[in-house]
């Protein structure tokens, strides 16, 4: 009687992605009912360990601290200290300008980003260091 519809051939579920933090439905109780969006045999989930795929780009503590001793002893790089320069100079729009300064030597907008804000953490430290001392 029902015809049945191209998408209703597909999985009843769909695969979660990596890095994806919301449940999908394939974790979803199954109804046993063969049509719909839990359908399928009442099974039981199985616990799984989480795959070391799943920690790639997290920052480590001997990474962050190789980078910390790094940026102490070697100090920033000349485009960094124009960046710093920018920074501590301000003026309107300075965000902007900066941004497109680091994007046209990074060469990404999500480095550009990241960079402007860790210079500006770096000037937050020296105002800081300066403001103690």
């Amino acid at each position: 009687e029902a015809k049945l519809i191209r998408s209703e051939k597909l999985l009843p579920y769909s695969f979660p992605s990596k890095n994806d933090k919301t449940p999908s439905l394939g974790t979803m109780a199954r109804t046993g009912i063969a049509k719909g969006a839990n359908s399928g045999h009442i099974t039981t989930q199985i616990a799984r360990k989480p795959r070391p795929s799943n920690r790639k780009g997290h920052l480590g503590k001997r990474v962050s601290l190789c980078r910390e001793i790094a940026r102490e002893v070697a100090g920033l790089s000349p485009y960094e200290r124009r960046i710093l320069d920018m920074i501590k100079t301000g003026g309107s729009a300075a965000d902007k300008r900066i941004y497109k300064y680091a994007k046209r030597r990074l060469g990404s907008h999500k480095r550009a980003v990241h960079k402007r804000e860790d210079i500006k953490s770096v000037n937050a430290a020296q105002r800081a260091k300066a403001a103690g001392a």
